[in-house]
C-alpha cells in the first residue's frame, strides 16, 4: 500500500488509522532505554538509534510505528546507590507488562501482527513471556526484532572496521559512536572518550575472563557460565570497544543498512496469514 501520512501512530487521527487498517495489519513497535553509556554519548543512545532505525525502516515498509518507548530492562547499568548514572529501568514484570498492554491495545484495534524492536541487547533477555502470552491468548503474530550490535553485526559487517579484539559492536565502541555522531552530533563529546574492553568481575578471581558484554563469564575456554553481573563490575568506563572508530559518515551507512533489513523483515512478515482470534482488553475494567 502506498502511505503518504506520517508512520508514527501517534500523529495521526483515529480516522487515519481505520484507513490504514483497511489494507494493512502490521505494525512495529520501537523500545529504547534510557542507561549509562560512555562518558561521550547520552544516556539516550539506545533511543535513539531504535527510533531511527524504526522511522526508517516503517517509511520503506510502508507501515505504522507506534511512539517510542524510552525506558527499557536496564538494573545491571544503575550502577552505585548515589553514583548518579541517570539510568532508569523497568523491572522485568513491568517491562513485560508493559509491552503486553501495547500488544494488547493494537490487537484490540485490528492489527493481526505486532514487531517489537530495540537496540539494547538486554530488552531482548525477557521477553519470551509477554510474547508467549500475547500469542496464546490472541492469536497474533508477535515477534521481538534486535537492530545490528553487539554479537549480531552479520548484516553491517561490512561497514565496521574494527578487529573482533575491539568487539566493535558493544557498549558506546564504533557503531553506537558512529550513528549518534550521525543522529545527534550535538550530544556527543569526543573528548570524554576512551577505549577500552570488558574484564570478568574481579570479586570472582583471575580463573574467570570475559570477551565483551555478553552475560556470561568465561572458564577454562568455555563461554556457557551465565552470572548475574553489574556493568559497571566488567566495565571500568560503560565502554567496551573502540569510539575513537566513530564516524557520523559511518552512522549514516548503519542507520540505512539497519533500516533496510528491518524493512525487509517486515516485508516478509506482512505476507504471513495471520489473524487474532481474541481481541478483548482484558484491563478494561473502570472503578
Amino acid at each position: 500500500m502506498t502511505w503518504s501520512k506520517s508512520h508514527n501512530l501517534a500523529d495521526l487521527a483515529y480516522v487515519d488509522v481505520q484507513e490504514y487498517l483497511e489494507a494493512q495489519d502490521l505494525v512495529l513497535v520501537p523500545i529504547g532505554s534510557c542507561e549509562k553509556h560512555g562518558a561521550h554519548i547520552p544516556l539516550g543512545t539506545d533511543s535513539f538509534i531504535t527510533i531511527g532505525v524504526a522511522e526508517q525502516a516503517a517509511r520503506k515498509a510502508g507501515v505504522l510505528h507506534t511512539p517510542l518507548v524510552p525506558i527499557g530492562y536496564s538494573p545491571h547499568h544503575m550502577g552505585e546507590i548515589d553514583q548518579g548514572t541517570g539510568t532508569l529501568t523497568f523491572s522485568a514484570e513491568t517491562f513485560n507488562r508493559i509491552c503486553y498492554e501495547i500488544g494488547r491495545s493494537l490487537v484490540f484495534h485490528g492489527f493481526n501482527k505486532l514487531v517489537y524492536a530495540t537496540h539494547h541487547g538486554s530488552n531482548s533477555k525477557i521477553i519470551d513471556p509477554f510474547l508467549r502470552r500475547l500469542r496464546y491468548e490472541t492469536g497474533a503474530f508477535v515477534a521481538f526484532y534486535k537492530t545490528p550490535t553487539e554479537r549480531e553485526c552479520t548484516v553491517v559487517a561490512d561497514i565496521i572496521e574494527g578487529p573482533p579484539e575491539e568487539t566493535p559492536g558493544w557498549h558506546s565502541g564504533e557503531i553506537e559512536t558512529s550513528m549518534i555522531l550521525a543522529s545527534h552530533p550535538d550530544l556527543v563529546d569526543m573528548s570524554r572518550a576512551v577505549q577500552d574492553r570488558a574484564h570478568a568481575p574481579r570479586w570472582m578471581g583471575p580463573a574467570f575472563s570475559k570477551r565483551d558484554g555478553m552475560g556470561t563469564v568465561k572458564f577454562q575456554e568455555s563461554e556457557t557460565i551465565w552470572v548475574p553481573m553489574e556493568h559497571h563490575e566488567y566495565s571500568d568506563t560503560a565502554t567496551i570497544g573502540n569510539p575513537f572508530r566513530g564516524t557520523a559518515e559511518k552512522g549514516k551507512k548503519l542507520y540505512e543498512r539497519g533500516s533496510d533489513h528491518l524493512a525487509a523483515f517486515l516485508a516478509e512478515v506482512k505476507k504471513i496469514p495471520v489473524k487474532a482470534a481474541r481481541r478483548d482488553y482484558p484491563e478494561r475494567v473502570w472503578s
